[in-house]
C-alpha cells in the first residue's frame, strides 16, 4: 500500500499550477477513503485495523509534504509541495474520516449514488476541456497566478480515469449485493495498484483480493517472467510506439499531405502505434505486478487479425469492453427487454451497442470526434450482428469447404482492420470537419 501511494505521487506530472502535482495524488487518496466509507458494511470490519491503515495514510502524505525541506533532494512529486500549514488540514481531515467510519460506514443507497455522481462530475470536468479551463483559472487564482494563462491542459489528473471505473465498480457491486468485505487496506491497495493506476487494465476487485491473500514468494521462473513481459512493453512502447508516433497520422500531418499512399501509410502507423502504447503499457503493468503476486487480467489479444468486428472488441483493451458490457449494455438491453411495449429485439441490440460505445468514446474525451468514433464502433457492431443471424438463418457451412472458409476468414479480417483504421481517423483528429476531408482524401475524393 504504501509503494503504491509512494508512486501515485512520483508518477503524477508536473503542472504550472502550484501545488497541484501533490493535491491530486491526495484527492485520489480522498475520493478512495471517502468511496470505502459508503460500501462497507456497518460493524463487520475491525476498526483498530482500519484506524491504523488511515494513521498509515497520513503519516505518508505529511511524510512527502516533508520533502520540501530536504534542499537538494526534494523532492517525490514533480514540483515542491505547499508548505507543512497548509497539509495538516488536509492530513486531519484523513483522520477524522477514519474515525467516523463506525457511525457512516452504512451502505445507504443515497450515498452510494451520490458518490456515483461526485465521480461522474469529476470525469466530465476532466474531460470537457471548457469546464477543465474554468477549473485551471479557479486554481490559478486562488494561487494568485496569471488567469490569462489558464488552458486545459493545466490539470492532468494521472490515473483518475482507471480509478474512477474501480471505485464505481465497487459502488455498484455494493448495490447488487456482490461487493465483499474489505479492509481500508484492501481497497486502497485495489483501487491505487501502481502497476495498472495509470493506464490498466481494469481489474475487478473480487479477483484482486483472492490474489492479494494468496501467500506469494518470488520465485527465479516469476521474476524471469515478469521481467520478460517488462522487456516487452517497454520495447512496444518506447521503441515501436514512439518510432511509429513520428509519421502517425495526427491533425499536423493529416492536413499537410495530399499523396493518398502516403495518408494510408500514416493511417496505418496510427493504428499500430495506438496498439503497442496501450498493449504495451500492459505489459509493464502485467510484468510488475507478477513480481509482487498479483496477476492481472490481460487486455488484448491479437486484436488486428480477428476476423470480424466482435472478435476485435473481445480482444482489444478487454478489461474496458467488459466493464461496459457488465455495468452498462447487459443492464440497459435487460430494461429494454422488459419494456411493456415490446421493444423489437434488432432495435434494442442498436440502442445497446450504440450508446455503450458512444459512451466509450467520450470516455476518452468529451468532443465531437470522441462520440463519433463510438458511433462508428457501435453502428458496425450492429451490421455484424445482423449480418451473422442472416447467415445463421441460411444455415451456411463452410466446414467442408476449406478454400472457401479461408476465403472468407481473410477478407473477414481484411475488412474489419480496415473498418477499424478508419475508425482510429476519428480517434486521432480533433474536429469531425478535419476528419471528413482526411477521408475523402484517403479515397482520392478531393
Amino acid at each position: 500500500m504504501i509503494a503504491s501511494i509512494l508512486a501515485i505521487y512520483w508518477l503524477q506530472p508536473s503542472m504550472p499550477i502550484r501545488h497541484v502535482d501533490f493535491w491530486l495524488p491526495t484527492a485520489s487518496l480522498a475520493i478512495t477513503i471517502l468511496t470505502w466509507l459508503i460500501t462497507r458494511p456497518k460493524d463487520t470490519l475491525d476498526l483498530r485495523s482500519n484506524l491504523k491503515t488511515g494513521l498509515v495514510i497520513a503519516v505518508v502524505i505529511l511524510l512527502i509534504d516533508l520533502t520540501r525541506y530536504l534542499g537538494p533532494v526534494c523532492c517525490l512529486t514533480p514540483t515542491r509541495p505547499p508548505v507543512i500549514y497548509q497539509i495538516i488540514p488536509a492530513v486531519m481531515m484523513f483522520m477524522l474520516i477514519v474515525i467516523v467510519a463506525r457511525r457512516f460506514g452504512t451502505a445507504r443507497v443515497v450515498w452510494i449514488y451520490a458518490c456515483f455522481a461526485l465521480i461522474t462530475g469529476l470525469f466530465i470536468v476532466l474531460k470537457f476541456e471548457p469546464l477543465t479551463k474554468l477549473v485551471s483559472m479557479g486554481l490559478r487564482s486562488m494561487n494568485a497566478q496569471s488567469v490569462d494563462l489558464a488552458s486545459a491542459v493545466d490539470i492532468k489528473w494521472l490515473g483518475f480515469s482507471y480509478v474512477a471505473f474501480r471505485l464505481m465498480h465497487t459502488l455498484r457491486d455494493r448495490v447488487s449485493g456482490k461487493l465483499p468485505e474489505l479492509s481500508l487496506k484492501e481497497y486502497v491497495i485495489y483501487v491505487i495498484f501502481f502497476p495498472a493506476y495509470s493506464a490498466g487494465p481494469i481489474d475487478r476487485v473480487q479477483r484482486f483480493v483472492q490474489d492479494l491473500h494468496q501467500p506469494f514468494q518470488l520465485s527465479t521462473d516469476t521474476a524471469l517472467n515478469g521481467g520478460k513481459r517488462i522487456l516487452l512493453g517497454i520495447f512496444s512502447k518506447y521503441v515501436l510506439a514512439d518510432g511509429l508516433a513520428l509519421f502517425a497520422l495526427n491533425s499536423i500531418n493529416s492536413s499537410q499531405v495530399n499523396s493518398i499512399g502516403w495518408l494510408w501509410v500514416m493511417t496505418y502507423a496510427f493504428a499500430f502505434r495506438i496498439f503497442f502504447d496501450f498493449s504495451g503499457y500492459t505489459d509493464i503493468a502485467i510484468g510488475i505486478s507478477h513480481l509482487v503476486g498479483i496477476q492481472l487480467p490481460e487486455n488484448f489479444e491479437r486484436p488486428y487479425l480477428k476476423q470480424n468486428l466482435t472478435l476485435f472488441w473481445n480482444s482489444w483493451h478487454m478489461t474496458l469492453a467488459q466493464w461496459f458490457r457488465a455495468y452498462l449494455f447487459n443492464p440497459l438491453t435487460r430494461t429494454l427487454r422488459n419494456d411493456p411495449r415490446n421493444i423489437p429485439l434488432p432495435l434494442i441490440i442498436f440502442i445497446g451497442q450504440l450508446s455503450t460505445f458512444i459512451l466509450i468514446g467520450l470516455w476518452h474525451g468529451i468532443s465531437w470526434n470522441y462520440a463519433i468514433w463510438g458511433a462508428w464502433h457501435g453502428l458496425g457492431l450492429f451490421i455484424h450482428n445482423r449480418w451473422s443471424d442472416l447467415i445463421r438463418s441460411k444455415g451456411t457451412n463452410l466446414e467442408n469447404r476449406p478454400r472457401l472458409k479461408l476465403l472468407v476468414e481473410l477478407s473477414g479480417t481484411v475488412l474489419t482492420f480496415h473498418y477499424v483504421c478508419l475508425g482510429w481517423v476519428w480517434f486521432a483528429l480533433s474536429t469531425p470537419v478535419q476528419s471528413w476531408n482526411t477521408f475523402l482524401k484517403l479515397f482520392g475524393l478531393v
